[in-house]
């Protein structure tokens, strides 16, 4: 497995057919479940039309705001792992019907996230799901193998960390908070905000 979506997929092709015939069929079912609401007048076309660009608007960006303010600002971060809705919520990102839970990394922890049924992802704050995070692969192997997993992003952890994975539901999504780098003491949150990406906020990269 690569991080480069088109490079760690070779030797899996079947388990990439099956997961095309089961995007395939979640789209047919989701423009027909939009045709009936439309139909019912449950919602308007516009209506969809406006929520589906206001989420392909959204980037890893939100999430790396969030992180940025847990390195610099202690009591955020306590927030943010105590309730981690209300504290993403100060930056207006909300996740009504979502449980939001944050996980920390630290020198003994390494977090890790998946979800192993579908593609459970938390798309508030980090934008679209990469195509590696919705393939069968990875969602099989992560949680066998996740150091296997994590060396093919290229992340090495020693032995005494310990890696730990975390299954995403239906209602439950992770942001994993990865540790600030040695050397950033004084960089505002702007300048911090360009070192996190969305993999170390899924917690298959570190910084």
């Amino acid at each position: 497995m690569n991080h480069n979506d088109h490079d760690h997929d070779h030797d899996h092709d079947h388990d990439h057919q099956g997961d095309d015939k089961v995007h395939a069929y979640y789209q047919i079912l989701g423009q027909a479940l939009k045709e009936l609401l439309i139909e019912k007048g449950v919602v308007s076309a516009s209506e969809i039309r406006t929520a589906m660009e206001r989420r392909d608007t959204i980037t890893p960006a939100n999430g790396a705001k969030v992180v940025a303010r847990a390195w610099v600002d202690g009591d955020y971060r306590a927030r943010l792992l105590h309730d981690a809705n209300s504290a993403v919520a100060e930056f207006g990102i909300e996740m009504p019907t979502t449980h939001l839970v944050a996980l920390e990394n630290t020198p003994a922890v390494h977090n890790v996230v998946v979800c192993t049924l579908c593609s459970c992802y938390p798309r508030d704050l980090l934008g679209l799901p990469p195509a590696w995070y919705k393939s069968k692969a990875y969602r099989s192997r992560v949680v066998h193998s996740p150091r296997a997993v994590l060396h093919e992003f290229g992340t090495d952890l020693p032995e005494t960390v310990e890696v730990r994975v975390h299954d995403s539901t239906a209602d439950m999504r992770y942001l994993v908070i990865p540790m600030r780098p040695e050397g950033t003491d004084g960089w505002d949150e702007d300048a911090l905000r360009s070192l996190i990406t969305r993999d170390t906020m899924i917690g298959v990269a570190s910084i």
